[in-house]
């Protein structure tokens, strides 16, 4: 080996492996520091690509996510006031009852009118008042039904069919000027409560039925974007136990590369003792 003041190669070889070990360190402490292996598109473009896919999906999944959250709270608060209005029929049919009886006085009559018809105004204020965040799927406000992103790509729904229990309708087809003044009218009223009965039941059915259903996504949906969650981390998470035996190594391999370039340093020294 060629001995020269002007040119150390061991020093340059010295200072390129200890420049390599700190280069390695930093990713080390990045790693550790963020808790990605992948952090950047330049860490591996491929891998970062996907992940940032899956993020995206993610995002999107977040978003049907709230929305189905919304439908079922709007099935259930339709669902509440549907049964609400199934136990006010069943109340109303015993006062229609009672007013079919020929032998009560006109005071009882009177009494009986006054309270199915205190009864039905209920059933139109609880009808009013059964909706959430703008949606009312009792009140014939909503026609077709309300629909809801079903996927991340915003290519299929689902839909929360609307069951219009207005009064006078074709579920509850009490009529709003309904009365029990006599035995004639309280048996057509009679008839009236029994058919809108078995119309709201089978309208609660089918509420429940679809409430039922969008449960069942959004628990689908939860499940998926847990899958994708595990998916990212799979492609981009760092294994901090592996990093910490890694910086470990490093450390020691930094220590060692400062030795052998203090000693690569001094060997210009040896040309002093040639010229003595």
């Amino acid at each position: 080996m060629t001995l020269s003041v002007h040119t150390n190669t061991a020093a340059m070889i010295a200072l390129q492996n200890l420049n390599k070990t700190n280069d390695q360190m930093d990713g080390v402490q990045n790693r550790i520091n963020t808790g990605l292996k992948i952090s950047g598109a330049k860490d591996n473009a491929a891998i970062y690509a996907v992940a940032q896919g899956m993020r995206a999906d993610l995002g999107a999944l977040s978003a049907v996510q709230t929305g189905l959250n919304r439908a079922t709270t709007i099935g259930d608060v339709a669902l509440a006031a549907g049964e609400t209005i199934s136990d006010l029929l069943i109340q109303m049919r015993e006062k229609a009852m009672a007013a079919m009886d020929p032998s009560i006085d006109s005071y009882s009559r009177q009494a009986y009118d006054s309270d199915f018809k205190a009864l039905l105004d209920q059933v139109r204020v609880i009808i009013e008042n059964a909706e959430f965040d703008g949606a009312n799927l009792l009140d014939g406000s909503v026609t077709t039904g309300v629909e809801f992103l079903a996927d991340a790509d915003a290519a299929r729904t689902v839909t929360l069919k609307s069951q219009d229990m207005s009064i006078g309708g074709a579920i509850v087809t009490i009529p709003a000027t309904a009365s029990l003044s006599t035995v004639t009218l309280a048996t057509a009223v009679m008839a009236n409560i029994q058919a809108s009965l078995d119309n709201v039941n089978q309208s609660l059915a089918d509420l429940g039925s679809d409430t039922k259903k969008l449960e069942a996504h959004s628990g689908f949906v939860s499940k998926l974007a847990d899958a994708l969650t595990k998916g990212v981390g799979n492609l981009v998470d760092a294994d901090l136990a592996v990093e910490s035996a890694q910086l470990q190594a490093l450390q020691v391999k930094q220590q060692l590369g400062v030795q052998a370039l203090s000693i690569a340093n001094s060997q210009p020294q040896i040309i002093l003792n040639l010229f003595q």
